[in-house]
């Protein structure tokens, strides 16, 4: 490889992961911050028995 195509080669893989890391902090946090949150309602339930 060249010293080009190894540059984008190894820019491509650290874009994927941090990419991944971005997306694994943002899930945990919806996931911890809605997880047995007072405001948080089954999806399926209506507005009028939830209130909201």
């Amino acid at each position: 490889m060249t010293q080009v195509e190894e540059f984008w080669f190894e820019s491509f893989q650290n874009w994927q992961s941090e990419f991944l890391a971005v997306a694994v902090i943002v899930g945990a946090c919806v996931y911890l911050r809605e997880r047995r949150s007072a405001e948080s309602k089954p999806v399926a339930e209506p507005h009028y028995e939830t209130g909201a």
